[in-house]
């Protein structure tokens, strides 16, 4: 069970035309959102494409420390998928892989819904481990969710979403 003792749903409705679809071990068809140099500069700090075996070692990673999900957008009369997001208390890695898609608040919504998710579970805190000071877009994302920078790392900064303040008697 990716986050102990929590049941992960199959989809997470995110309105009409968007939602998140349970990772189900397959991932062949995003490996060409892995291939994009500037996207891997963006998610890991190197330009180097994935292979088909790290594409298989990331997801597995992800899948066995959080809610590892597809994010799908309504196209055609079907939704399919154009991005990946994986939710946990302590990180939420996310990558919209179809270009088309970029720059038009999909990233925004999946990471308000999630941290509605986080609420729901009863977290006190999420975090981000670490958005690189050159990836913008990933820092508005997460700032217009409420989130702040609080501790430099090494290419850029963790973040923290505070969900509801700790007691002044410090028990939970």
């Amino acid at each position: 069970m990716p986050i102990a003792g929590i049941a992960q749903p199959d989809i997470v409705a995110i309105g009409e035309t968007l939602r998140l679809r349970r990772y189900d071990g397959n991932h062949s068809f995003a490996l060409a959102w892995y291939q994009d140099p500037e996207l891997v500069w963006l998610v890991n700090g190197i330009r180097t494409p994935y292979t088909p075996e790290r594409l298989a070692r990331m997801y597995a990673y992800l899948n066995a420390h959080g809610e590892c999900w597809f994010i799908e957008a309504w196209e055609n009369s079907a939704f399919r998928p154009i991005g990946d997001v994986t939710f946990w208390q302590m990180d939420m890695p996310i990558v919209i892989g179809e270009a088309a898609y970029r720059g038009h608040g999909v990233g925004t919504r999946v990471v308000e819904a999630l941290v509605r998710r986080g609420r729901r579970l009863g977290y006190r805190e999420l975090f981000i481990s670490d958005i690189y000071h050159y990836n913008t877009a990933s820092r508005r994302c997460f700032e217009k969710a409420g989130f702040r920078a609080f501790e430099a790392t090494e290419k850029g900064s963790r973040y923290r979403l505070v969900l509801r303040e700790a007691p002044a008697d410090g028990k939970m």
